[in-house]
């Protein structure tokens, strides 16, 4: 099975092609002490339009008439809202058309001062002339001497409708709590049907409500506030709303929409830049996805709790030459053995290894064996939870260069702590680092002394701060992107369980391990228990090798 295959490595492109300025707003109130609820509204039916139908926050898109009204609003101006949405000008038109599309589409109005007399006035006459386009949000202020009232708006998120699609929005959304004394009614063009429901309501009527994914993400996020205020509180307290690209792509299924959030989204956008959906949002074993012109991965069939979707192989080589290197052979599985020659574009010249557990190498000898290319790698100090078969051409240090062809090159670079003979393999010419399970995606690895050693392992990763890395290309999963900021997650993650070692050590003093586990890893399944044993044994030893901690007949105690 062969994937999408790029032609050339992926260009910069304009991720706000074809997109309209749109603005919509969450209009909230408190229903009960505790629960709030939240304005909705049903889409009218129209044929071609993928949101027809939906259950949507009142908005739409930007008039060129709502810039008219920056001197008629309260609470912010177009430098404060601009510098807000990140703009250098021009952001005041985002709050004003949310305003505006309120009005049109649901009838509450936002403006001070504003009578009983002059609410009938606007839901009369200036509704229908502003829905028709006659008249703008900027005449009505003017004919009624008031303002549009933002003092009580917050900017809360930022959505962009995945590239592919037809009609793609830019859109800013805003929260704000609803307007006392004013009852909301539908227009009947745009909004067909309005509800008042709270956001665990919305997200359970999904068989009764069509919900788009910006929606149904937004109504998780609000599920979290007890209260009309504490909404408020917490978009204001935003240091920034980062702009939020879902991706299209292909699942077994189909056609599905991948979030950020979501381990497949940077190398979606890695392989289909263009969005046209192609690209794999599933790791399945034997599909041979090219992840660039000298890049390509097959997955062995070997999921699990610890391997995840598969181990990954990798084939590497130069666009000009037909001769590819493989990096971490998998498992000794022939399908799977017999995936990687048939994907080769050409011979298979060498069989690189990144550590030598039984789910990364033992697949060498048969591969070998098949193809008559050597195997390089480097020996374990410790033969428990090794391959035993693995028995490498050439040891390598750490250091070696390995020139591929004319364009490109593997750097070896050693990363112990998770296995004493871990290495990982930096291709330059594309700054990704093939790292095996020097750093998982989603997950910390199990570092299981005596081979693996905590302090030797944080210092590996440090190393990686200090070299030139775009992509992380692991033993399980996708590609990686943002290398540094992983990792130095990664290392905080570590350093924050060791704190959690201490805090434990302190409170109930000397103890077991066994008594110790329970209480540094109560966040982990205690199906995990056993496997947290391992990482949790070597954090003790670190400490104790950074003379903080003692060992006696099995019990650990803090150094005074």
């Amino acid at each position: 099975m062969k994937n999408l295959a790029p032609t050339d490595m992926p260009t910069e492109v304009d991720i706000y092609v074809n997109s309209r300025k749109a603005a919509s707003v969450i209009v909230v109130r408190d229903r009960a002490p505790g629960e709030i609820e939240i304005l909705m509204m049903r889409r009218a039916e129209r044929p071609g339009d993928f949101r027809s139908g939906a259950v949507v926050f009142p908005g739409g898109v930007l008039d060129a008439r709502d810039r008219e009204a920056h001197g008629h609003c309260l609470g912010w101006d177009d430098a404060s809202a601009s510098e807000r949405l990140g703009l250098s000008e021009g952001g005041l038109d985002y709050w004003v058309a949310a305003a505006r599309e309120c009005f049109e589409e649901v009838g509450l109005l936002f403006l001070d001062p504003l009578s009983p007399s002059a609410l009938e006035q606007a839901q009369g006459s200036w509704r229908k002339s502003m829905q028709s386009g006659e008249a703008g949000i900027a005449d009505l202020c003017a004919a009624l001497e008031a303002k549009i009232d933002l003092r009580h708006w917050a900017y809360f998120a930022h959505w962009l409708t995945p590239m592919g699609r037809n009609k793609r929005f830019d859109t800013r959304f805003f929260v704000t709590v609803a307007p006392p004394g004013q009852e909301a009614v539908a227009d009947r063009g745009e909004a067909v049907e309005l509800m008042w429901v709270t956001p665990a309501e919305a997200l359970d009527r999904s068989a009764e409500y069509k919900l788009l994914p910006v929606t149904r993400r937004n109504l998780q996020d609000l599920a979290q506030f007890k209260s009309a205020q504490s909404v408020l509180d917490h978009a204001r307290a935003l240091q920034e709303v980062p702009m939020v690209l879902p991706r299209l792509a292909t699942s077994a299924k189909g056609e599905r929409i991948v979030h950020p959030s979501e381990y497949a989204w940077a190398e979606i956008g890695r392989l289909d830049p263009h969005g046209t959906g192609q690209a794999w949002c599933e790791i399945t074993a034997g599909r041979v996805v090219r992840l660039s012109p000298r890049v390509m991965r097959i997955t062995a069939p070997n999921p699990g709790v610890m391997t995840g979707p598969g181990t990954n192989a990798y084939l590497v080589g130069d666009p000009t030459l037909s001769r590819w290197t493989v990096i971490d052979p998998g498992p000794a599985d022939p399908a799977h053995v017999q995936a990687l020659i048939d994907a080769a574009p050409g011979s298979i010249e060498q069989i690189l290894v990144t550590h030598t557990h039984v789910d990364h190498s033992p697949g060498a000898v048969a591969l070998s064996q098949a193809t008559g290319a050597p195997v390089l790698g480097r020996r374990a100090a410790h033969a428990q939870g090794q391959d035993p078969t693995f028995q490498p051409s050439q040891e390598l240090q750490g250091g070696e260069r390995f020139t591929l062809g004319p364009s490109t090159h593997l750097q070896v670079v050693h990363t112990p702590g998770h296995a004493s003979n871990h290495l990982c393999y930096l291709l330059e010419e594309e700054k990704t680092l093939f790292c095996g399970d020097h750093v998982m995606q989603g997950s910390t690895v199990v570092i299981n002394p005596p081979d693996g050693d905590m302090r030797v392992y944080l210092a590996s990763l440090n190393e990686l701060l200090g070299m030139e890395l775009d992509w992380l290309a692991p033993g399980h999963g996708f590609l990686v992107a943002q290398p540094h900021a992983v990792v130095r997650a990664l290392i905080a993650h570590r350093l924050g369980r060791e704190a959690k070692v201490v805090t434990a050590m302190q409170a109930i003093g000397p103890a077991s391990i066994e008594a110790l586990v329970s209480v540094v890893y109560a966040d982990v399944p205690v199906g995990l228990h056993p496997v947290a044993r391992r990482s949790l044994l070597a954090h003790l030893l670190k400490l104790q090798a950074d003379g903080r901690a003692r060992v006696d007949a099995e019990v650990w105690a803090l150094m005074h």
